[in-house]
């Protein structure tokens, strides 16, 4: 099982700030698609992604047991 957080627009839209997902390893690239197909989250294209508490990229691996983050950037002043 791997622990996903969702910050900023990512959890407005799905109306929660973290889920779940049954997972023994996958990208964060195939993450990011499997997100934005079951949950319609249009966005998590254009977030930082973190893999517990360090940045990864999209070919960085995540196993179960690991929390992910993802992170919208951010604006103002």
């Amino acid at each position: 099982m791997i622990h996903i957080l969702l910050f900023a627009d990512l959890q407005e839209n799905l109306g929660k700030d973290s889920l779940e997902y049954k997972c023994d390893s996958i990208t964060i690239r195939e993450l990011k698609v499997q997100l934005k197909t079951a949950y319609g989250l249009s966005k998590i294209d254009q977030v930082m992604t973190a893999i517990n508490e360090e940045y990864a990229t999209e070919d960085d691996i995540v196993r179960s047991g690991d929390t992910v983050a993802f992170i919208p950037p951010v604006s103002g002043g």
